[in-house]
C-alpha cells in the first residue's frame, strides 16, 4: 500500500469512527437526538409544517419522521392534526412544552459544538468547515 492510499485509508477510517461516536455523544450532551433537535429547530422558525415538508427538510424517510414524531408528541414537545379537507395531509407544530425545552437544547447543543472543536482556531475551523463541505459534495 503506498503512503498516500495509506492516508487516504486512515482519513477514511477516522471519518467513520466520528461518526459513530458523534451521534451517541450528542445525544448524552444534549438529551435529545440530532435528528429530533432538528425538527424541534425546524418547527420552532416556523409555526407549522405539513409532516411531508417537515420530513423532506431534515431529509429522512416517511417512517422514520413519523417514529420521531410520535415519540416528540408523546413526551409532550409537538402536536400533531390531520387536515380537516385532506385526512391523508397531517400537520405539526411545537407545543408550549416544546417551546420551554428548545431553548434548553440549543444551549446544550451550542456547548457541545465548542467541546468538540476547543484547540481549533479560526482560521482552522474554517479550514475544516471547507474541506468537510467538499467531501460531503463529492458524494
Amino acid at each position: 500500500m503506498t503512503r498516500k492510499a495509506f492516508e487516504e485509508e486512515q482519513i477514511l477510517n477516522l471519518l467513520i469512527g466520528l461518526t459513530n461516536k458523534i451521534s451517541p455523544k450528542f445525544e448524552r450532551c444534549t438529551g435529545i437526538s440530532s435528528t429530533r433537535l432538528s425538527i424541534l429547530q425546524i418547527l420552532c422558525e416556523c409555526n407549522e409544517i405539513n409532516q411531508s415538508q417537515l420530513q423532506k427538510h431534515v431529509n429522512i424517510d416517511s417512517a422514520a419522521i413519523t417514529r420521531h414524531l410520535k415519540q416528540l408528541e408523546a413526551d409532550g414537545m409537538v402536536t400533531r392534526h390531520k387536515n380537516p379537507n385532506d385526512n391523508r395531509e397531517t400537520f405539526v407544530r411545537l407545543s408550549e412544552e416544546g417551546h420551554h425545552r428548545i431553548e434548553g437544547y440549543k444551549s446544550e447543543k451550542r456547548n457541545f459544538i465548542q467541546q468538540i472543536l476547543e484547540g481549533f482556531s479560526e482560521d482552522e475551523t474554517q479550514v475544516l468547515t471547507d474541506f468537510l463541505k467538499r467531501m460531503q459534495n463529492n458524494i
